[in-house]
């Protein structure tokens, strides 16, 4: 998690050094060899370069004269007597994880007129952006704990703005790679809306290329994002329309750069941007269907059909190139490059009742799920099982959100065997902060027909 390279202060060697140490490498090195000599067939042999051999000699000579240890990372940073040094972003998040009990949760306060959360995004280490069932943009501030909202950009044409619980309603917020503009849907969810940053002045509306709410928007860089109905519409937000200045202050209008259509109104549920691969990934709600498209052509590369639909959500591990989707009734680790399923992960149930998987993102090799009933899993990548305890062995770690606001009034649910089971909201949205030390939570009641509510909250 930890590496420091230590300098000598006495003799040729650091106090890191020692010769069971390379011994201990050496013989580690050796068994991988001859594991992988194994797992290869018999018609099939490879050649040893004497050069990578020398490489590995040095690679050794380096490792030993490094400490992995976060106690001396954390004293040569404060003496600065290290030539190098760094850790892992993710190790205070696991650590926060597998420890017990420090994760605190706040519950924030969002009122009885909101509607559930459904999309979230950090915009600093203290502000946080959400978007709701009943179209409004808020914003949270966690220091002083006030909640604001952002006024929604009208298009051009006013159009009848549709709020019910088909139609209605803002699903994604999403901030460009340099974090300067803001991409989310206008007043008119079937359009396009992109604020700058921090001021959340308007910039420009996207019009005339969806006739549907607007599922999803993905930034490709800072002027380039794409969004999604039944079409994938592509968009520029040229540097002409982010230094116009007019007398009055307005927004431009701007209009899709280019425009696919999907057969048999295929709704897109979510968007992916594989920077690496210069890919754009779409998962169709509808048709459980994943489409590989060439960021560059704007044109398909190859699908593959996942589930029999109700796709809810899909995220994307850059590192490892694994897709993780999920629905209703499955949730799997896709590759890359073939969309084949590398791990299936079970699902999940709680005393009698089959938690749906609603959001997830990936924090390093962690992949986290927010399910029904407040409930929030984490899977890990390295171990292939959902993470466990470091304290009490073999216990699943688990974090559970409050009740929130629900009207009509439940505490107690009940299904179909009559099993019974306390309420708690379904996690539409989560995101951690930069350092992945915080942790926004928010939903409502989703899998409850005729109810209406919200929840938020905070783990710190």
């Amino acid at each position: 998690m930890a590496q420091t390279k230590i300098p000598a202060v006495y003799g040729f060697h650091p106090p890191c050094w020692s010769v069971g140490r390379i011994q201990e490498r050496k013989q580690s090195q050796e068994e991988d060899r001859q594991r992988r000599l194994a797992e290869k067939p018999a018609e099939f042999c490879t050649y040893e370069d004497s050069s990578s051999e020398e490489k590995s000699e040095i690679a050794l000579k380096e490792a030993v004269n490094t400490s992995y240890n976060f106690v001396d990372y954390v004293k040569h940073r404060e003496t600065q007597t290290s030539i190098y040094s760094s850790v892992s972003k993710e190790y205070g998040h696991r650590h926060i994880l597998t420890h017990g009990g420090l994760f605190e949760h706040t519950q924030i306060d969002l009122g009885h007129d909101m509607k559930k959360v459904l999309c979230s995004q950090w915009l600093s280490d203290r502000l946080i952006l959400f978007g709701t069932k009943c179209n409004k943009l808020m914003i949270y501030d966690v220091q002083n704990h006030e909640i604001n909202q952002i006024p929604s950009i009208v298009s051009s044409v006013r159009r009848e703005i549709e709020d019910d619980e088909q139609t209605g309603g803002i699903y994604s917020v999403q901030l460009n790679p340099s974090k300067t503009l803001l991409a989310t849907v206008a007043e008119n969810n079937s359009e396009v809306a992109v604020y700058k940053i921090p001021t959340f002045d308007p910039v420009c509306v996207g019009e005339n290329a969806h006739i549907n709410r607007v599922d999803d928007i993905c930034w490709l860089d800072d002027q380039f994002l794409v969004s999604g109905d039944t079409e994938l519409a592509l968009w520029r937000v040229t540097d002409d329309i982010l230094d116009a200045e007019d007398e009055v202050a307005a927004h431009k209008t701007i209009l899709p750069v280019s425009l696919e259509y999907f057969h048999n109104s295929e709704k897109i549920r979510a968007i992916k941007f594989n920077k690496s691969n210069r890919e754009i990934a779409t998962l169709n709600e509808n048709h459980g269907t994943i489409v590989i498209w060439d960021a560059e052509k704007f044109q398909k590369k190859m699908a593959r059909k996942f589930s029999h639909g109700n796709n809810t959500c899909m995220t994307l591990n850059e590192n490892d190139n694994i897709y993780a989707i999920g629905n209703r009734n499955l949730s799997a680790l896709l590759d890359c490059r073939t969309l084949q399923i590398i791990k299936k992960i079970p699902p999940i149930d709680y005393y009698g009742f089959h938690l749906f998987l609603r959001s997830a993102s990936f924090t390093g090799d962690i992949l986290t799920l927010g399910l029904d009933l407040g409930k929030i899993l984490f899977f890990d990548l390295k171990a292939g099982k959902f993470l466990e305890s470091s304290v009490i062995p073999d216990r699943t770690i688990r974090l559970k959100a409050t009740k929130g606001y629900v009207f009509p009034d439940v505490d107690i649910l009940r299904n179909d065997e009559h099993s019974e089971v306390k309420y708690g909201p379904a996690i539409m949205t989560h995101c951690y902060n930069s350092s992945g030390t915080r942790l926004f939570i928010a939903g409502g009641p989703n899998f409850l027909p005729n109810f209406t509510g919200n929840y938020a909250g905070l783990f710190q």
